[in-house]
């Protein structure tokens, strides 16, 4: 804070602008009011309203208290829409004109608006609206510079204009800006009037926090942290990894069951107990893999739910030959230890046999199921992301040792005897 305070009013302004939300209401709160009313005008209707809603529930009425009327009532019609709705993300303010208005008519008119330092969204677009406020096209400011005098707007306007609706969800708005490469997207009602604006910068923080929830997810987290590492609470990270911990170690209590089960094979064979961290270990990295890669691609647009059979068939594929390459280490590493130390007695056939087809077994299971789980949590309406890698590999775990025992028993069964 003191270091904020030594910086020149200019430099100050623009480091406070390239906050966060949430750092934006921590530092605020520890300035004088005084100095809160103008750093807080500084950002737009969208920013404060994030501002805002970041603070504590006492704070934010001080905060919206800072506001003139007007600002405030924009700022409050924002905090209204759902944060991961177009409404939440759009600014209110735009630069309109009509459409019957002559170019120099348009020109002028903006450039006594941008004189009387009238706040605009600083994008190259104006948006042509009727009486009423519906949105009927868009022109670029160079567009204007470029027409003729005399020419009306309608003349020269974009008809066909990309549009999202109030409640469109960011993720969606996001996959429509990489589609059309714009720099902004108008938010209309249902009315087809026009509400504001969602400029790409904002999407680049959508992205981000899409991302690192989808992150978080994978990693094992019930739900995103909401603040950054450092600023959560113990207590909420707790909670929020705590609930997958507990399912995973019920899951991983299933494979203390089936070590039990095969408890008289491994008193038999001890050996046996040597490659089962390799077994486990290659199913769950291997499904984890499956899992990343296609929760990604579900992300990115790449894979949809009817593309569920061919993700289905490259994954039994690449199972099949991924699981082949270790299942061929696994045999040479068995067979190169036998004549080199004699480690396995008589038996190093057997055993090489049962862990290569054992990895070869658990290997197509862990990409299948990686694969295939993120589409059934889809169906089921939860966020594919909610596969996560530990999740794969605790389900992989306990049917890699039942595989890898069915198959010993089988190939080493005078061992057994």
């Amino acid at each position: 804070m003191q270091r904020f305070h030594q910086l020149p009013r200019g430099d100050a302004e623009s480091f406070f602008e390239e906050l966060d939300a949430h750092e934006h209401a921590t530092l605020l709160l520890q300035l004088p009011v005084k100095e809160r009313r103008a750093f807080l005008r500084v950002l737009g209707p969208d920013d404060i309203a994030d501002t805002v809603q970041e603070a504590d529930a006492e704070d934010r009425e001080a905060l919206l208290g800072l506001l003139e009327d007007p600002a405030r009532a924009e700022v409050v019609a924002l905090m209204r829409y759902a944060e991961d709705h177009a409404g939440g993300l759009m600014n209110p303010r735009f630069s309109s004109i009509r459409a019957d208005m002559e170019i120099d008519e348009a020109l002028a008119y903006l450039r006594r608006r941008a004189r009387a330092n009238e706040a605009m969204d600083p994008t190259y677009y104006s948006y042509v609206l009727d009486s009423a406020g519906r949105l009927l096209g868009v022109i670029s400011l160079r567009g204007l510079f470029a027409a003729k005098p005399g020419t009306r707007v309608h003349e020269v306007m974009h008809r066909d204009v990309v549009t999202v609706p109030e409640d469109m969800d960011q993720e969606i708005v996001a996959k429509l800006f990489e589609k059309h490469d714009l720099l902004a997207l108008p938010v209309v009602d249902g009315q087809g009037r026009m509400k504001g604006l969602v400029a790409v910068n904002d999407i680049v923080d959508v992205l981000e926090e899409e991302a690192t929830e989808d992150i978080h997810k994978m990693g094992g987290l019930s739900e995103a942290l909401d603040t950054p590492y450092l600023d959560t609470p113990i207590g909420e990270m707790v909670r929020k990894r705590a609930l997958w911990l507990s399912v995973l170690l019920i899951g991983e209590m299933l494979t203390a069951t089936a070590l039990s089960y095969f408890q008289a094979e491994i008193d038999k064979a001890t050996v046996l107990a040597l490659f089962m961290p390799l077994i486990i270990s290659s199913g769950g990295n291997s499904g984890s893999q499956a899992s990343t890669l296609v929760v990604r691609a579900m992300a990115l647009g790449d894979v949809r739910m009817q593309d569920m059979a061919r993700v289905f068939r490259r994954e039994l594929t690449s199972g099949l030959l991924l699981g082949g390459v270790l299942a061929v280490l696994g045999f040479v590493r068995i067979i190169v230890w036998q004549a080199v130390f004699g480690s396995y007695s008589g038996h190093a056939i057997g055993l090489a046999g049962t862990v290569g087809l054992s990895l070869l077994g658990v290997v197509m299971l862990g990409t299948i199921a990686g694969s295939m789980l993120p589409f059934a949590l889809r169906r089921a309406g939860l966020d594919p992301a909610s596969a996560s890698a530990p999740f794969v590999a605790t389900l992989v775990d306990v049917v890699g040792l039942i595989l890898y025992f069915s198959v010993a028993s089988v190939l080493l069964a005078e061992l057994f005897r």
